[in-house]
């Protein structure tokens, strides 16, 4: 699965229709939307699409034809999105009517074609699921185990300290951390 970071901005036209396609960080997504609606009154569609992972791990996905005929652009941009397996991302695409009707298929491929546009301009980084696991070690060993996990490329969130030496919070791929655990020092203390 893929994801994006940043907003992306790809044009395609149509038979003088205009497609503005945006592809953007799900997080992002309404406030985007509001601004582009600003930005172009005259528009007569903002079709979108989006896929996002929720906290119970499943995949939600949304889309709207916003008044396009029923099934030609929110669904296929969706289905887009879905085949380069995109996920946490929105896709907004801002339509400015030409004077031509493109009919069922020409909207359809018009919408497809503007989506894969903007993906293809797009960086897409690959998805990791990253889970907080939390352990302490002794003073003496605080080096050792930083360059460890700098070695490992698994995340300090936080980093802590009492009495006895350093509680750290990282962020890691499951199979990463279970890896760490059996090779390192027995001084790491799981908690």
């Amino acid at each position: 699965m893929n994801y994006v970071k940043s907003h992306t901005i790809e044009t395609l036209e149509v038979k003088q229709s205009k497609f503005i396609a945006h592809l953007l960080p799900y997080d992002i997504y309404d406030e985007v939307l509001k601004s582009l609606k600003q930005e172009h009154p005259k528009a007569r569609h903002f079709v979108v699409a989006s896929r996002y992972i929720n906290e119970f791990d499943q995949i939600v996905e949304h889309c709207s034809d916003d008044g396009e005929p029923k099934g030609t652009s929110g669904k296929p941009t969706l289905c887009v999105l879905a085949g380069n397996g995109l996920i946490n991302s929105a896709v907004i695409i801002v339509r400015y009517f030409g004077g031509t009707k493109l009919g069922t298929g020409g909207l359809v491929r018009a919408y497809s074609d503007a989506c894969n546009g903007v993906i293809q301009k797009s960086t897409l980084l690959s998805y990791l699921k990253l889970e907080e696991y939390t352990f302490s070690v002794k003073y003496t060993d605080i080096s050792l185990i930083e360059y460890r996990l700098k070695e490992d490329k698994i995340q300090i969130k936080e980093k802590s300290f009492d009495e006895k030496g350093a509680i750290f919070i990282i962020m890691a791929e499951k199979k990463l951390w279970e890896k760490f655990r059996k090779t390192k020092e027995r001084s790491v203390k799981v908690l």
